[in-house]
């Protein structure tokens, strides 16, 4: 897109924005509502022409999704008799597949090499989020599902996003990559115990439930992402990758086990998804690898249609919990906007602020400072659904998820224009790409 065509289309396109609030003043919305979709997509498109917007077009995207949720809700239940709810908890699989994808044990070193932020992001990560969320659910006295809603994104792990905004501000991505892989491996463990203490009054917790749900939700697809990894991208030694086969193994039997305890499934249903397990979490992802290996697929490639599955699951998921909770959100919408936005900046101004407190360089404060202030919003989704309550405890989060790529893009924006002094805090070997592997390319969208 030329830079001419790219302002004249932006021109267009906020006229068209005007030209729909003026028709929704008059009280025709019916023709507001087609304009004002017009208009957004034509920004988004416009954005991707100025260097300075292009980061922002996928969050017009975002808000194009909320809108037509908004406005024409009766299409987003069900397509035949498929509920759509149902493709919240795979699409936050496979961008958990994607992370895992780009990770490998390597990722972990930070936590002997730089012990000291990683402590503090973590510590800070899941303390402060939780704590913020839980007194703005009681300061703004929400109804108590859409409360432990607010508290759930703050329980939640670490936004992978937050390591593509560590890239942009010139941070030590490093650690963004440590602490992000330590959150969420963490948080099957941490997050239903919060959930319990905090939000029990609230909503029905059941913290071996919920074990189970972010086990099958993070920790399985990263499992099947590190045997994609091992077979596509690894280059180790055959009595390692022998040595991390069984142990993957082994994660994907327990978690079946654990899960068979909770669920209290019978010997036939436990094999039947045992078998399930290993299909979709092992064996396929061993096979797609080698497949895309022998036929000389790029890196590149295999990056952009992992970040187009991310993005493209982030907009449905957002357009299904906007149309199921619709109505919910224009009783709460702009109170909820504004505690989701309180939420996100205490968390990026504590997590900077206490980096300062124990006298971490710059890079780091900037990376925890994302590392804190932007959460995992496609789990706290899947985690609402389920709990049968993506219409109310699935609001928040998937409010802040928007909002936190446009602060966290404006503040990697700031931070970019003020380099950091290199310090001589050591990276972690091997760390050379963007493991968020949702797997956006930072030059292509903002989270």
């Amino acid at each position: 897109m030329t830079h001419r065509f790219a302002r004249l289309l932006l021109i267009v396109s906020v006229l068209v924005l005007a030209g729909a609030g003026l028709f929704g003043l008059a009280g025709y919305e019916a023709i507001a509502g087609p304009l004002l979709l017009a208009g957004l997509v034509g920004m988004a498109l416009a954005f991707r022409g100025f260097a300075a917007l292009k980061g922002f077009s996928y969050t017009i995207w975002i808000l194009t999704a909320v809108s037509v949720a908004m406005l024409y809700p009766q299409y987003f239940f069900t397509v035949g008799d498929f509920q759509l709810k149902r493709l919240i908890v795979p699409f936050v699989q496979l961008t958990m597949f994607g992370m895992g994808a780009h990770m490998s044990f390597d990722d972990f070193k930070g936590v002997v090499r730089m012990p000291k932020g990683v402590f503090i992001g973590i510590g800070c990560h899941f303390i402060v989020m939780p704590l913020v969320g839980f007194c703005l659910s009681h300061l703004f006295d929400f109804p108590p599902e859409i409360a432990g809603g607010v508290i759930l994104i703050g329980c939640v792990s670490s936004a992978m996003a937050s390591n593509v905004m560590s890239y942009l501000s010139g941070a030590n991505l490093a650690l963004a990559v440590t602490i992000g892989a330590c959150s969420t491996i963490l948080s099957p463990f941490v997050t239903p115990f919060l959930m319990k203490w905090l939000a029990g009054q609230y909503v029905a917790v059941d913290i071996a439930h919920m074990m189970v749900d972010i086990t099958n939700m993070i920790i399985i697809p990263i499992v099947a992402g590190f045997i994609f990894n091992l077979f596509y991208f690894g280059n180790v030694a055959p009595r390692d990758r022998a040595i991390q086969l069984v142990s993957f193994a082994a994660v994907i039997l327990l978690t079946n086990v654990v899960m068979m305890l909770v669920m209290k499934l019978n010997t036939l249903d436990f094999l039947a998804a045992v078998l399930r397990s290993f299909f979709w979490f092992y064996g396929l992802p061993m096979i797609v690898a080698i497949v895309l290996k022998n036929r000389n697929v790029s890196r590149s490639s295999l990056d952009n249609l992992l970040s187009f599955v991310a993005m493209l699951g982030i907009v449905i998921n957002t357009v299904i919990i906007t149309a199921s909770g619709r109505d919910n959100l224009l009783a709460v919408g702009g109170l909820l906007i504004v505690t989701c936005l309180l939420h996100n900046l205490i968390g990026l101004s504590v997590g900077y602020f206490t980096a300062l407190l124990f006298g971490l360089p710059e890079r780091d404060r900037r990376t925890i400072a994302f590392e804190v202030g932007m959460q995992n919003g496609g789990v706290a989704t899947g985690l609402a659904l389920q709990m049968g309550k993506v219409a109310t405890v699935g609001l928040a989060s998937a409010i802040f998820g928007p909002l936190q790529n446009v602060t966290g893009s404006a503040l990697a924006n700031w931070f970019r224009k003020r380099p950091a002094q290199p310090t001589s805090e050591p990276e972690v070997e091997g760390v050379d790409y963007l493991p968020e592997s949702s797997t956006i390319k930072p030059e292509s969208r903002s989270v």
